[in-house]
């Protein structure tokens, strides 16, 4: 990775901080610029503690799932480093399946398993879309806590 703001930001998290992992992953939310600033702002303000992804696009991409302990730096839309989160917990479960609960941690629109499948079953269509998939209520969804670690305010 050569973003200096990651490099940068992680540093002075391991400066901070006892037993930091050598690793880490760097990721953004969402798919657009507007959506990673809304949504890393929502972690820097501790208000968004979990994340969904779509199971499939991890197998497509033979890409490993995320697991208790992995720390990751949260990218804002000009792809600089906002934040640092640890994952807490994973579970994977059917889209139906995905609790009140879940919706609220992941802390966006008005918290609801209403809005939370709302917004998702678009984003999953849209992904799947571009792999020839089709969505259903019953794709395999990544569950994700985390907590906040570390943020470039620190």
């Amino acid at each position: 990775m050569d973003n200096y703001s990651v490099i940068q930001l992680w540093e002075r998290y391991r400066k901070n901080a006892a037993n930091v992992p050598e690793s880490y992953d760097v990721w953004a939310f969402g798919d657009s610029k507007e959506m990673a600033d809304e949504l890393a702002k929502l972690v820097t303000d501790g208000i968004k503690t979990a994340t969904s992804s779509n199971y499939i696009v991890y197998k497509e991409e033979n890409e490993p799932l995320p697991y208790a302990g992995l720390h990751n730096v949260i990218l804002d839309g000009d792809g600089n480093a906002a934040a640092i989160i640890e994952t807490t917990f994973v579970d994977i479960v059917p889209f139906e399946k995905v609790s009140e609960g879940h919706a609220f941690m992941e802390g966006e629109g008005d918290r609801t398993l209403t809005y939370w499948r709302e917004v998702h079953e678009s984003f999953f269509k849209k992904e799947l879309r571009e792999m020839n998939r089709a969505f259903h209520f019953k794709i395999p969804v990544v569950c994700e806590r985390f907590k906040l670690v570390f943020t470039n305010k620190e």
